[in-house]
């Protein structure tokens, strides 16, 4: 028997009772979850973090099977659009992208519930791999969690522009990592405009439609961002064909 504040009841009575019951959900349709706020910004963190230690124990072999370089994707290795999302090639590389992941993500976690905020972050982390794999020269090693980051600021700002507040902030967060890209030798902007611009489609899906169309809109949406970022690979395979053999011999591929 289970207490409760009229008695006893058993244990069937009480999971009978628990299916009637309508799961919180937050404005924008995703489940709340009281018992552990930011739990998934917690986990990504942590992998990142882990994925890190374990660059920094094996040396160079990870970067070089598991980064982004077009011309191992081209061969065939699409793995790496999304492992080059989990490494970093520096402490202060990964202390900064892990911070901006702690502000951003824990708020729109919690507004847009667990499930959404994966998606978003997922997709966002593959639109910026795929436009540095389309738009970045061929012999480019790419590394970072940025596009996937962006991708919560441009869903962020669609969130704010959506609860009518002050767009400002986000304005000048994105525009000072947008200079800071072009800039900064070796900072890939192509990966997180890609990230920033699949990340605001996402999160439009998400808090514009209507709590009975949410779903399907959301839905069609991540099939047809799919659908792009697969045409985009596809043009670019083949677009690098003729330069794959030549430089597999010259990098010594894995």
């Amino acid at each position: 028997m289970i207490s409760a504040s009229v008695g006893h009841q058993c244990p069937e009575c009480v999971a009978e009772g628990n299916k009637s019951v309508r799961q919180a959900r937050t404005q924008f349709g995703g489940a709340i979850s009281t018992s552990s706020p930011g739990l998934v910004t917690r986990i990504l963190i942590g992998l990142n973090v882990a994925i890190f230690l374990v660059q920094q124990l094996v040396g160079d072999k990870v970067t070089d099977h598991y980064a982004l370089f077009p011309i191992a994707i081209a061969h065939g290795q699409y793995y790496r659009l999304i492992t080059a999302g989990f490494l970093h090639a520096s402490f202060f590389h990964i202390l900064f992208n892990m911070a901006a992941l702690w502000f951003l993500g824990t708020p729109l976690e919690g507004l847009v519930g667990r499930a959404r905020y994966l998606l978003i972050y997922g997709l966002a982390l593959l639109g910026g791999s795929v436009a540095s794999f389309c738009f970045s020269p061929v012999n480019t090693l790419g590394v970072g969690a940025s596009g996937a980051i962006f991708g919560l600021m441009g869903a962020f700002a669609v969130v704010a522009w959506r609860q009518k507040w002050d767009l400002r902030p986000f304005a000048v967060l994105i525009g000072i990592n947008f200079v800071y890209g072009f800039l900064v030798p070796n900072v890939d902007w192509r990966a997180h405009l890609g990230g920033l611009v699949v990340g605001a489609i996402v999160g439009a899906a998400i808090v514009v439609p209507s709590r009975e169309r949410r779903r399907v809109v959301l839905a069609a949406t991540s099939v047809a961002v799919l659908v792009v970022l697969a045409a985009m690979t596809i043009w670019r395979v083949n677009d690098l064909q003729p330069l794959v053999q030549q430089y597999l011999q010259l990098y010594r591929l894995p």
